[in-house]
């Protein structure tokens, strides 16, 4: 685990190996079930929130809350 700051450019397979914590935050927190969908190692997590409906403010928001330091 690296914990590698979290871009929305960043896709969503690479932030869940850098980031597994994470991966827990945008399932309960956001319902982004990203890792069972298979476009999980091409798409962007910003690609995929708005897939999801969720805005640029939403998404810029939830790029903010996984980067906060625990």
């Amino acid at each position: 685990m690296t914990n590698k700051k979290i871009s929305k450019t960043q896709n969503i397979a690479q932030i869940a190996q850098q980031n597994p914590e994470a991966v827990h935050k945008l399932v309960s927190d956001y319902g982004l079930h990203c890792l069972g969908c298979p476009m999980a190692a091409f798409e962007s997590l910003e690609e995929g929130a708005q897939a999801h409906g969720m805005s640029a403010e939403e998404i810029d928001s939830m790029i903010e809350e996984l980067n906060k330091k625990k």
